[in-house]
């Protein structure tokens, strides 16, 4: 997800894991480099924030390393008013050691100072410093930073170790604060065949005022009105093709885009691969929106084949009167439907409902999750 809430705040992805994963490479092959052949240096991550970078770095350094962690901590002295510091975590014998110490992020540098002069103190050979994360406009001392990842702007960020009020450390990706709220309702519903999906998104929409987008009326749309990507489209299906993602996605960008003054959407299949849902939410991003949830109706299989075959007694449908038929539309649903759920229960966005029960009952269920996305 690209925008991500955490308590009242929501924040923007700046960056993704590959562009970590590159930096920490990158930081941890220029330490390596710098050090005399043989040199077995002690690296301290500075606690909380660090444990993600430091556990990286250390996978990423290719050499005998020792690693501890620290913490920054303060007392009143017995015979003194003023603040103590001290550092807590580090039991080695710095004797003679090269000590670098590892930093997510440094801003005003304040606490980086009071660490590093603790560290002068001692018997140290060398003391370096290396920060993932640097806001050169607010940093505030002389304390030369030896090694820095990436330089960003004064923007609160969190991810990857870094937190808001207890929230977000174990995002992998680096989120940045957004003033740009989303506002509008987003959400993905899924459904077998024969639980009444088209049924309850009609209800939804009107109750919500929400634009329900279906993948199946937009790709009717685009080739029966001969649009620049339906005539594309239906070159891949006359030829007997999968039509590629590429296609599929900008026909329901166009459609959002039509309604850029919505509430919001229900995207009624789609996406149907991790790569679609990928690229919906880099869009939704880019207008500052987000998937609120995925909501899935669940209903046994037993009994939607059941339904569905009794339902072909007068839908004219051929594949509503073959069991064997309706089963494999079962299995390509819950193939792609597993795969999307792990991706939104990753996200801790998906939203299983019952889906057995009157129309007017399921409605209540799916309005209950709705209400609280």
């Amino acid at each position: 997800m690209r925008i991500k809430k955490l308590h009242d705040l929501y924040f923007k992805q700046l960056l993704g894991q590959e562009e970590i994963t590159s930096i920490v490479k990158s930081l941890a092959k220029q330490v390596k480099k710098d050090l005399p052949q043989g040199e077995v240096p002690l690296f301290v991550g500075i606690l909380n924030g660090c444990f993600m970078f430091a556990a990286d770095f250390i996978r990423e350094y290719k050499g005998d390393c020792e690693i501890s962690f620290v913490k920054l901590a303060s007392y009143e002295g017995e015979s003194s008013t003023g603040d103590v510091k001290r550092l807590i975590g580090i039991n080695e014998d710095l004797t003679g050691r090269t000590v670098i110490i590892l930093e997510d992020i440094i801003d005003t540098g304040t606490t980086l100072h009071e660490i590093y002069e603790i560290f002068r103190s001692t018997s140290i050979k060398e003391l370096k410093i290396v920060s993932l994360f640097f806001k050169p406009d607010v940093y505030r001392k002389e304390l030369h930073i030896n090694y820095i990842g990436k330089s960003i702007e004064d923007k609160f960020i969190v991810g990857y170790g870094l937190d808001y009020d207890g929230l977000g450390r174990n995002l992998p990706a680096i989120y940045q604060l957004t003033t740009t709220q989303p506002k509008m309702k987003n959400i993905v519903l899924f459904g077998p065949p024969g639980a009444g999906k088209g049924t309850q998104a009609e209800l939804l929409k009107e109750k919500y005022q929400l634009v329900h987008i279906s993948t199946g009326d937009v790709f009717r749309f685009n080739i029966k009105n001969e649009t620049e990507l339906g005539v594309l489209a239906k070159k891949f299906i006359d030829a007997g093709d999968l039509v590629p993602d590429e296609v599929t996605i900008n026909m329901l960008k166009a459609e959002v885009n039509k309604n850029e003054d919505a509430n919001g959407f229900i995207f009624d299949g789609f996406p149907r691969t991790e790569s679609q849902a990928k690229a919906l939410d880099e869009f939704l991003a880019e207008k500052n929106e987000r998937i609120n949830g995925m909501v899935a109706l669940e209903v046994p299989e037993d009994l939607l084949v059941a339904r569905i075959l009794e339902r072909g007694k007068t839908s004219g449908r051929s594949d509503d009167t073959d069991e064997s038929k309706i089963r494999n539309r079962f299995n390509e649903y819950n193939t792609k439907t597993a795969v999307l759920k792990d991706f939104y229960e990753a996200q801790g966005n998906f939203y299983g409902v019952d889906g057995v029960g009157s129309i007017d009952e399921i409605t209540q269920r799916l309005s209950e999750v709705f209400d609280k996305l």
